[in-house]
């Protein structure tokens, strides 16, 4: 069903739209590799944490009849911590591919299902001030939040790329701190923003919106 054709049926949702087969395919590797930044991101800062793992790795070694210092187990357990930020480095590049794509699949979609083209339907359907005008809010905000993902999202991408290719383009060690603390924070506004969204279409799924889950997978497409 079109996104102009649900505004005049008060059975339908407004969240219940059209979805474009690129779009899915989109929203579906985005979720996937996003949370795979999520668990390389944990695992390194629990079970692979270096200084964690400092006493495991010379507990085994003594079984084995080898001691080890401190800074030589270090060095061992701090090799598994960088084979997991290897990963981590190419899910970042996976999402820096997917946010060009999103970019693309942005002029190619139908303009009905245009980002800014459902701004503008939103905006002018809360400006009718009709029974649904609390929906309408709603759903002018969640869009209006999906620019900020986006924009979270294009921050995280240059800062990880920025700190992959850093050292080799000759960034100052103060550059490349920056750069680390600022992918770390807008990092974990990504994760937050991931939390919420989940949160959000679980209720709306347990609530009167139905069909959220089920449009991103077979489109709605009529």
């Amino acid at each position: 069903m079109a996104h102009n054709d649900i505004s005049s049926n008060s059975e339908t949702s407004i969240f219940i739209q059209s979805h474009s087969a690129a779009l899915r395919i989109w929203h579906w590797l985005t979720f996937l590799f996003i949370m795979g930044s999520i668990v390389t991101v944990l695992f390194n800062s629990t079970l692979l944490s270096p200084r964690d793992n400092v006493k495991l790795v010379q507990e085994q070694l003594s079984k084995k009849g080898v001691t080890v210092t401190d800074e030589q187990a270090f060095a061992v357990s701090h090799e598994y911590e960088d084979k997991m930020w290897d990963v981590h480095k190419l899910i970042g590049y996976g999402l820096a591919f997917l946010f060009l794509a999103r970019i693309a699949i942005e002029f190619t979609q139908p303009e009905e299902e245009k980002i800014s083209s459902k701004l503008r339907k939103a905006s002018a359907m809360i400006k009718q001030n009709d029974k649904n005008v609390k929906e309408y809010k709603h759903y002018y905000m969640v869009r209006r939040s999906y620019m900020a993902f986006f924009l979270l999202l294009f921050c995280m991408v240059l800062t990880g790329l920025g700190m992959a290719f850093g050292r080799d383009l000759g960034f100052p060690r103060e550059v490349f701190r920056s750069l680390k603390n600022i992918h770390a924070f807008i990092q974990y506004l990504m994760y937050a923003f991931v939390v919420i969204h989940l949160a959000g279409v679980i209720i709306a799924e347990n609530g009167k919106i139905k069909g959220i889950v089920s449009g991103m997978i077979n489109g709605n497409r009529s």
